[in-house]
């Protein structure tokens, strides 16, 4: 965990929780849950 990734719309962030069909990425002022297959996320 704690993969730093950047998303389209929010940006840079760290993922903080790994579920089965989900990641929880933290990314400074928010936390958001971002379901599989993880549209508009990439790793850095």
């Amino acid at each position: 965990m704690a993969d730093r990734v950047t998303h389209d719309k929010y940006g840079l962030g760290r993922v903080v929780e790994v579920e089965r069909d989900a990641v929880l990425v933290d990314f400074g002022t928010r936390k958001v849950r971002i379901n599989a297959p993880y549209a508009k996320l990439f790793p850095l």
